[in-house]
């Protein structure tokens, strides 16, 4: 019994096509598959570029810079940290300079305004930033197609100088701090000084430098704190005197008490003696009105002449009593009309 198999009755040899009855318009939906992931992929796309303002209404503004290293196609420009414009291209000016053209959407072309500045920030770490600030906002708008100079702040550029001026006050450290330098003589100087003022004679052997000079400075001291207490003693004897002085001159029986009894009673007397001399003066006018009667004048001048005198007399008596009590430098010579 022969067991191959006859080319002819082969599956895998048979031409003809196998019918494939369970998937029907197979090559239509491949067709429609195809196209619907098409469609997708061209309205993601055209979603995208719409999200990003390609369709928006633009105006342009060129940003002018003398160099524009990290500066791209596509970079934000920002107000308030909000994007308003994108970098559309930078190309080199005639001049040498480069310029940055910006697409500044319509919407918010107005926060840009003719005293806006332009800043190009480039950091130490990170991309490089475009900034526009407008102080004021009343100002008038920006026009399409404006040329401004940018600001431009690097941040890197700095490093050097700062390293360098780093390295500079390392080195005055060292210079500071070295076995010859000023700072450490001074500390030595400053701690020799400490010791002299933990000594006995503490800061006067600080200050004078020796031993010898701070101790005459204190017996110096203490001589002046003895004259001090005598100086007091003898103001206390002082204040005793002058007490004595005042309950004597000034006091209930002090001399002053009895000046002022005997000028009381001068005063009286002088009272007496002005009434008596305007009697004189009565007097006197009668006998220059009356001449005639010059013998009954001369009468009645005998009796107030005498009371006069007496007056007179009493004032003199006084005038003794104050020089015995109180002596004035006064003529106490009394002439008579």
């Amino acid at each position: 019994m022969n067991d191959t198999p006859d080319p002819a009755h082969s599956p895998m040899l048979n031409s003809e096509p196998v019918a494939h009855s369970g998937v029907r318009h197979l090559e239509l939906k491949a067709r429609l598959l195809l196209l619907f992931t098409v469609l997708l992929i061209a309205g993601s796309a055209v979603y995208l570029l719409y999200a990003r303002g390609v369709f928006e209404p633009t105006q342009t503004l060129i940003l002018s810079t003398d160099d524009s290293e990290g500066v791209v196609a596509g970079m934000d420009l920002t107000f308030s940290g909000f994007p308003i414009g994108r970098v559309r291209n930078v190309e080199l000016a005639p001049d040498g300079n480069v310029r940055i053209v910006i697409d500044v959407a319509k919407k918010d072309a107005h926060w840009l305004r003719t005293s806006s500045v332009f800043t190009m920030v480039r950091g130490v770490v990170g991309a490089t930033n475009l900034r526009a600030f407008s102080g004021i906002l009343t100002d008038p708008a920006l026009p399409d197609a404006s040329v401004r100079q940018v600001l431009r702040g690097d941040a890197s550029a700095e490093l050097p100088r700062v390293i360098a001026e780093a390295r500079q006050v390392l080195e005055n450290l060292n210079a500071m701090t070295g076995q010859d330098a000023s700072l450490r003589n001074t500390l030595s100087n400053v701690e020799a000084v400490t010791a002299r003022l933990k000594g006995p004679q503490g800061a006067l052997h600080a200050l004078f430098g020796n031993e010898t000079d701070a101790k005459k400075l204190v017996g110096t001291l203490d001589q002046a704190s003895a004259l001090l207490a005598r100086l007091d003693l003898l103001a206390g004897r002082l204040n005793g005197l002058a007490a004595q002085a005042d309950s004597q001159v000034f006091g209930q029986e002090g001399l002053l008490r009895d000046a002022r009894s005997t000028m009381r009673q001068l005063d009286g007397l002088l009272s007496d003696t002005r009434q008596s001399l305007k009697k004189v003066d009565a007097v006197l006018v009668e006998v220059q009105a009356v001449g005639a009667n010059v013998r009954s004048a001369t009468a009645d001048l005998g009796p107030l002449r005498a009371d006069v005198e007496s007056n007179l007399r009493k004032i003199e008596s006084l005038i003794n009593e104050i020089n015995r009590k109180w002596p004035f430098a006064r003529d106490t010579e009394i002439k008579l009309p």
